[in-house]
């Protein structure tokens, strides 16, 4: 049978992945990633230089996964907003992994910022064709991501102080109530969306995989 380079690869990466989440980068282990991709170490350094540029190639897939995941509508930012919610409602390692990777940095450059920052500049650029609006847009996207972003980063927080015995129904409620305050405060012309539209149900999360 002939070696499929591609193939591991990709279960390096998933491996990877599900190391990171668990235990951040210092936390990780190159050799249980290793063991969980069915690879041996010297794979890894081949393909991805290190247990630190791997971290990078896992939070920028995430990321870039994240990304190609919200179908943006820059006509209504409620619409956006619950799409972005169940983005990552149904990717739950990416807030660990961005959690992680801010540790980690501590306000620093991060591993392919240039790319990541070429990304979001895209998603603006979808969001506001007119450069004259793109800064509003910037604001209120960064504004939304921080308000999706804590419903999954604290769930502790949330037990609390949402008191609510049905995690699902809470959840739930916090999705429309994003979505509201998206609308809310959306720079045109995402402001054109109607704010009192119908609140569409959210996608059930996948579960969430552990690694090996």
């Amino acid at each position: 049978m002939s070696y499929d380079a591609e193939a591991t690869r990709r279960r390096i990466l998933e491996a990877a992945t599900a190391e990171f989440a668990e235990y951040g980068l210092a936390g990780a282990r190159v050799d249980r990633i290793a063991t969980a991709a069915r690879a041996n170490k010297q794979a890894i350094y081949l393909y991805y230089g290190g247990k630190e540029k791997l971290f990078g190639a896992v939070v920028q897939g995430t990321i870039d996964e994240l990304c190609h995941a919200v179908d943006m509508d820059p006509s209504d930012a409620r619409v956006t907003a619950e799409r972005i919610f169940d983005a990552y409602l149904t990717r739950p390692r990416a807030v660990r992994l961005m959690l992680w990777e801010a540790l980690e940095v501590r306000g620093g450059r991060v591993a392919d910022e240039e790319a990541r920052r070429a990304r979001y500049q895209e998603l603006v650029r979808e969001l506001a064709p007119d450069p004259e609006g793109r800064r509003a847009v910037q604001d209120w996207l960064f504004t939304l991501v921080g308000l999706v972003a804590w419903n999954f980063a604290a769930p502790q927080l949330a037990r609390m102080i949402l008191d609510e015995p049905d995690d699902a129904a809470a959840l739930r409620r916090r999705r429309a109530r994003v979505a509201e305050a998206a609308a809310r405060m959306a720079p045109a012309p995402l402001a054109a969306g109607d704010p009192q539209s119908p609140v569409r149900e959210p996608a059930r999360p996948a579960p969430a995989a552990r690694p090996r």
